[in-house]
């Protein structure tokens, strides 16, 4: 299995939305909408090009990760500049072979580079403690209800990148999509049955999970 990073490139446009599309449906609830979310970003003022990356597996592309400018904001509205990743998406046909890893390791790597203060993300625990990401309460980094959850999770960027900054994290508004513009973009694919499955029970309880 050859693997290659690159980032990502006009001429892949349609094919990562495909693999996405492929990734997420019906994960967290019936159908989906990050391959919206994905053809959306690429024209905000929050995406961050050269942090959107593919990973090729012989040559075809199996994957994808892409970043979005977001902010940690002070009880004294003061902004700190923070980055954030997702979607980050694997195909389901080259599944538990290590490449979400190497995908998310390389990106952290570049953005640490780039001189970054932190990641800021959304997901499971479980996911991401492996990479140094602990959940926001550690840092004193609620979300914007001022409540602490379990899938908010932060990884500072350099020794010391979060000393004395606390306050709520504040994401792109790129994710603000609605039904009905992902259901109009839906139509430019072949049809895809929405239905339920059981990882959905799963994200509704995790995403409301609070960090006590």
């Amino acid at each position: 299995m050859n693997i290659n990073i690159r980032n990502e490139k006009p001429k892949d446009y349609r094919r990562v939305e495909e693999v996405a599309r492929e990734a997420f449906w019906n994960l967290y609830f019936p159908g989906c909408h990050e391959h919206f979310v994905i053809h959306k970003m690429r024209e905000h003022e929050d995406f961050i090009r050269d942090l959107a990356f593919v990973i090729e597996v012989d040559d075809q592309i199996a994957g994808g990760i892409f970043y979005t400018h977001s902010k940690i904001v002070s009880e004294e509205n003061k902004e700190y500049k923070a980055i954030s990743f997702g979607p980050v998406f694997i195909s389901p046909e080259v599944h538990r072979k290590g490449l979400g890893k190497e995908l998310i390791t390389h990106s952290i790597e570049v953005a640490k580079k780039m001189g970054y203060l932190a990641i800021l993300t959304l997901g499971y625990p479980y996911h991401y403690e492996p990479y140094g990401f602990l959940g926001g309460k550690k840092y004193n980094i609620s979300m914007a209800d001022g409540k602490f959850y379990k899938g908010l999770l932060v990884l500072p960027l350099y020794e010391g990148a979060l000393d004395h900054i606390s306050g709520y994290a504040q994401f792109s508004d790129v994710f603000d999509v609605t039904d009905e513009e992902v259901n109009e973009f839906d139509k430019r694919f072949p049809y895809k049955e929405k239905k339920y499955q059981k990882s959905q029970d799963e994200y509704e309880a995790a995403v409301t999970l609070l960090d006590d």
